[in-house]
């Protein structure tokens, strides 16, 4: 704005140098007009280091520009700047405080051409300071290099009476940067076209209102234009103050947008990071869960040997601890086998051999087997088949971990009382065709509360106070009977009234409209996503 306000200044200055007959206002612009242009090419300056480092100057630069233009200002009325006015030419003459004058422009010149080439070579917003340092060199090329031109043009030909018409063609730098700053507007958004056209339309108001005040004659319109002159220059200042401060807004929103972006970007890389430093600790639990497995699985078989007696007798003593170490070995394998298999599904190779089976005959075989270790336990175990006509379509061998898994956690924590096992058929939601086979273990047990429930499938997660009755327990075991479930079709979800009032575990697949086969009959091995793509099919 300062920039437009001094370089119209100087243009009516030329203009009344070039036209005026009167020698009094020729020697008084003469005097100033060089003051303007040194404004001019310093505004330039800061202007161009305000827009491109998005920030103000440092003070100690405006105190320096300050005293060498007051300095210069306060020799214009003195014969160091005009020596007197040659009528011949119709020329003012000048004095030795011209060279000051040339020094700061070049100065200023200078300064602006190694700042803008330091700043091009810098790859950030490379395409917009390009544009903008094409605009700014050619307008203060062509406005301050005109003066410079005609003074050396009157250096080698003093008595020419053309040396300073080559100050018209200055007047050509301005538009030149009027089309480099609509450009960058256009292309880059570079000022706030909303903002500056409100200031534009206030100040053309006011100066239109002020300006009537040269026409006046009556003094009530005299007071009234006063008036209307204060209210618009009000008004105009909040409409002013409530633009700017939309536009602070949207730039802070804009500032947010890419801050988060920016953010979402770093989250990005580490979240991508993060994936793979998960799946090498996926393999890594891998590996190291089958290097334990092996001499764990020969720990469990000679001791089971022992107890046989297959290497002879044994003494009771030693059948105690022989006892102990099987049973060890036993708790460590199950707890490996829940590693392999988390790892296998996140690695998602997990394969399910799928078969058509009998549910309800899954489950009384689990439950006989379990059954030793519940009258261990002091606690009664019951079966309830409804209909013996549960056959589903799943691998029967991950179906039988899971139902196995189920019932041996309703007995570690039931420390007294029962365990009830059912299966029966029901209909799918509202359909009346089609039917869910619904496997339910029902205890006694410590309960859960409704909080406990919701996270009890996640990974390594426990009910509170579970560690008081079961120490042995790690939180995968549903884990991996939810994986498992789910991958096969199926849903599985627990209930209970709260603490101490037992718990049900139910397990649902879709009832398959096929005839039971032999368990041993297998259709086919597959991964997770090929089991996936199956059932789209």
């Amino acid at each position: 704005m300062l920039i437009s306000i001094f370089f119209l200044l100087w243009s009516i200055s030329d203009l009344i140098i070039w036209i005026s007959p009167d020698s009094r206002e020729v020697m008084f612009f003469w005097s100033i007009v060089n003051l303007i242009e040194v404004v001019i090419s310093t505004l330039t300056l800061y202007f161009a280091y305000v827009f491109l480092e998005k920030k103000d100057v440092p003070f100690w630069s405006k105190l320096i520009y300050f005293f060498i233009i007051g300095a210069y200002a306060i020799f214009l009325p003195t014969r160091l700047n005009i020596t007197g006015f040659d009528i011949s030419n119709c020329e003012a003459g000048q004095g030795p405080l011209i060279n000051f004058f040339y020094a700061i422009e070049i100065l200023n010149f200078l300064w602006l051409i190694i700042y803008l080439v330091r700043k091009n070579l810098r790859p950030e917003e490379k395409k917009l300071t390009r544009a903008f340092s094409i605009g700014v060199i050619l307008f203060l090329a062509s406005f301050s290099g005109a003066n410079l031109i005609g003074s050396v043009f009157s250096l080698i030909n003093p008595d020419s009476p053309d040396n300073w018409k080559i100050l018209q063609y200055g007047l050509f730098g301005m538009p030149i940067f009027m089309a480099s700053l609509a450009y960058l507007i256009v292309k880059f958004k570079a000022f706030d076209i909303k903002l500056i056209g409100t200031k534009v339309l206030m100040y053309a108001v006011i100066a239109m209102i002020a300006s009537q005040f040269f026409f006046i004659k009556a003094s009530t319109n005299f007071v009234l234009t006063g008036v209307t002159l204060v209210i618009v220059v009000v008004l105009g200042g909040l409409l002013i103050k409530s633009v700017e401060k939309e536009v602070a807004q949207r730039e802070e929103i804009e500032n947010l947008a890419k801050n988060l972006a920016k953010s979402n970007d770093s989250l990005f890389v580490a979240n991508e990071e993060l994936k793979e430093l998960n799946k090498q600790k996926t393999e890594f639990v891998s590996i190291a869960s089958h290097q334990l497995r092996s001499p764990l699985t020969a720990i469990k078989g000679y001791s089971s040997m022992l107890l046989e007696g297959s290497f002879g007798p044994v003494e009771e003593k030693a059948k105690g601890a022989i006892d102990r170490i099987f049973e060890s070995s036993k708790r460590l394998m199950t707890v490996i086998e829940d590693f392999l298999n988390i790892t296998r599904i996140e690695l998602g190779k997990m394969k399910y051999e799928m078969s058509v089976f009998d549910l309800g005959q899954v489950a009384q075989t689990v439950v006989k087997d379990q059954e030793p270790n519940v009258t261990k336990r002091g606690l009664t175990i019951e079966f309830k088949d409804g209909t013996n006509n549960h056959q589903v379509s799943a691998d029967i061998g991950k179906v039988t971990q899971v139902v196995s898994n189920i019932i041996d956690n309703s007995i570690k924590y039931t420390p007294s009382g029962w365990i009830k096992v059912s299966v029966e058929n029901f209909p799918a939601g509202k359909s009346k065709t089609k039917e869910v086979v619904r496997l339910t273990v029902s205890d006694s047990g410590i309960g859960l509360d409704p909080t406990a429930i919701k996270k009890l499938f996640d990974k390594f997660v426990r009910a509170d106070d579970a560690g008081k009755t079961n120490i042995t327990g790690t939180g995968l075991g549903l884990y991996v009977a939810k994986q498992i479930v789910e991958s096969l079709g199926g849903k599985i979800w627990a209930e209970s009234e709260g603490k101490g009032k037992g718990s049900q575990f139910i397990v649902e697949f879709p009832r398959s409209t096929s005839e039971a086969i032999h368990t041993e009959q297998k259709i086919e091995a597959y991964t997770k996503a090929d089991f996936d793509k199956l059932k789209k099919k």
